[in-house]
C-alpha cells in the first residue's frame, strides 16, 4: 500500500496515471500500486489534469519524499479524507470566518495606508455584495464588530455551493489569508494567485516597506504565498474536474 505525506525514502521507479479500476475518476500508482490518502482510502481523482498533476508531484520527488512539496496531493488527500464525514463542520469553520474577515478592518493611520486598504481591499468587499448579496460592514481599528446576518448567511450558501474539492482548495486559502472573501474571489476566478497574496499580506509588505524585513515575517510570507498558490491550482483543476 502507498500512502501519501509520509516523508520517507522514495521506493519506486515509476508513477503511473490512468483511468480508475475500481470506480470512476482518475488514479495515479507508484511502482503499479495505488496512491492512498493517509487514512487508507484510494486516492482517487475527479479529472485526468489533477491526475496528472499529482503524478507530476510524485514524479519530481529525488531520494527522500518531501510532503511539503507536494500540495495538491495534501490538499487531494484532505479532500478525501476529511469531506467524507466533516463537510459540515468544515463549511460551519469557514463560514465563521466571515464575521471577522480581514478585508474588513481598516487602519485609521496613516494615509498611505488607508489608503493602499481601500484600493486592494474594497473592490473584493464590493465584489461579494454583487456576487453573493453579502453586504458586509467595515471598520475602522482592530474592536470586533457584527456582520449583519444576511451577508453571513449569503457567504455562507457561497460555501455551500463548492464540491468537496473546491472547499478544500477554498479551505487552504482562507486559513492562509484569514479571509473567506479572498477564498470566494480565487474560487470564482476574480483574483488570481498573486491577486490573493497582495491581499492577504498587504499589511505585512507595508510594514516591511516601512520598518525593513524581519526574517521570521519573511519566512511567515512565503509559507502564505505557497499555500495560496497551491489553492489557486487546485481550484483551477477542481473547476476543470
Amino acid at each position: 500500500m502507498s500512502s501519501v505525506l509520509r516523508p520517507n525514502k522514495r521506493f519506486y521507479d515509476k508513477v503511473g496515471v490512468g483511468p480508475d479500476p475500481e470506480g470512476s475518476g482518475f488514479s495515479v500508482s507508484l511502482a503499479g500500486r495505488p496512491v492512498r490518502t493517509p487514512a487508507g482510502a484510494r486516492l482517487r481523482l475527479p479529472s485526468a489534469a489533477l491526475a496528472a498533476a499529482v503524478a507530476n508531484e510524485w514524479l519530481t520527488q529525488e531520494e527522500r519524499i518531501r510532503p511539503e512539496t507536494m500540495p495538491l496531493t495534501r490538499l487531494a488527500a484532505t479532500a478525501i479524507d476529511r469531506m467524507a464525514g466533516h463537510r459540515l463542520q468544515v463549511i460551519d469553520a469557514l463560514a465563521s470566518y466571515a464575521a471577522s474577515d480581514l478585508l474588513c478592518y481598516r487602519a485609521v493611520e496613516p494615509d498611505d495606508l488607508v489608503a493602499l486598504q481601500a484600493a486592494v481591499w474594497q473592490p473584493l468587499v464590493d465584489w461579494a455584495a454583487e456576487r453573493w448579496g453579502a453586504r458586509l460592514s467595515i471598520a475602522g481599528g482592530v474592536l470586533p464588530i457584527a456582520q449583519p446576518d444576511d451577508a453571513i448567511t449569503a457567504l455562507r450558501r457561497a460555501i455551500d455551493r463548492c464540491s468537496d474539492l473546491e472547499l478544500t482548495g477554498v479551505g487552504c486559502a482562507v486559513e492562509a489569508s484569514g479571509s473567506l472573501l479572498i477564498g470566494l474571489a480565487l474560487l470564482d476566478g476574480r483574483i488570481d494567485a498573486a491577486a490573493a497574496a497582495e491581499a492577504a499580506l498587504l499589511d505585512e509588505r507595508w510594514q516591511a516597506g516601512r520598518w525593513g524585513v524581519d526574517e521570521e515575517a519573511e519566512r511567515r510570507r512565503r509559507e502564505i504565498t505557497s499555500d495560496l498558490h497551491a489553492a489557486a491550482a487546485f481550484l483551477s483543476l477542481a473547476r476543470a474536474a
